[in-house]
Formats: C-alpha cells, structure tokens, sequence
C-alpha cells in the first residue's frame, strides 16, 4: 500500500493600505500569497476602521506592486537543485511548462538556476521545486540566513 505524500501549505504576506471603496478612508488590507493543494493563490482581506466595510477576496494571481512588496519585506527565496548537467532537459522542460517561457527563455532561467541566481518569492520557488521533484529532479527552494 503506496502511503500519500501530503506537503505543507506555504504562506508570505504583506500588510498595506488602500482607500475604502466605501467612503474613502484608508482600508487596511493584508495580502497572501500561498501554495496550497499544488496551487499558487492570491488573497487580500481588508477592514475599513472608520465605516466598518471588510471584503475578502480569494484566488488569482498577486499583483507585482505586491509581490515586490513581499520580496522587499521577506527577501528573495532562490531555487535550487542538485541534479547532474544531464537532467538540463527535463529541468528545462518543466521551467518551460510552468512558466510559460520559450526555449531561448528557459535556457536563460536555466543558468540562472544552475548558477543559484534565480529568485522570486517563497511560494513561487517552492512551487517549481514541487514540480521538479515530481519530475525526478533534486530541487529546493531556500532562502539566505539574515533577511
């Protein structure tokens, strides 16, 4: 009997404002980028303290002022794997599927890879890792001591 491999859900958010759709005060809002259930999700929940308006919306992609956010904040995590230069196909293959790049893209994102220099945020680099493993490749996603 095969025992199910269950990984845990991965989470980095930021807190910022916005006006209140409502009556135009300022709304504080925290945003979560997770990887829940193999999926890279959005969420933003906000409560405005002056009408009482609170919203939460959930999926979707995070938005690149938030994301920037998270990397400033949290720092960069990089991904990393520890395969031999002969599974640079299947490496490539997977960049390829996952982040919808090109050949000459996904050799570039390749090197950045092998070099260690390809980053993004927490959850965006522990979902590749997922991929590649699932792919029979050695990846991890870690980020640097002292952010």
């Amino acid at each position: 009997m095969e025992q199910a491999v269950v990984e845990q859900a991965v989470f980095e958010s930021v807190k910022y404002s916005a006006a209140c759709q409502d009556c135009g005060a300022e709304l504080e809002c925290w945003g979560v980028q997770g990887l829940v259930d193999g999926r890279l999700r959005w969420d933003v929940e906000s409560t405005c303290s002056a009408c009482g308006f609170a919203v939460a919306v959930c999926g979707g992609d995070v938005p690149v002022e938030r994301r920037d956010q998270m990397l400033s904040e949290h720092g960069p995590a990089r991904l990393q794997v520890s395969s031999a230069p002969a599974k640079s196909v299947a490496i490539m293959r997977v960049l390829r599927a996952e982040l919808g790049i090109d050949l000459l893209n996904a050799k570039a994102v390749l090197r950045r890879v092998l070099d260690g220099d390809y980053s993004g945020t927490l959850p965006e680099m522990e979902y590749l890792a997922r991929t590649l493993r699932e792919s029979g490749i050695a990846a991890a996603a870690t980020r640097s001591q002292g952010v």
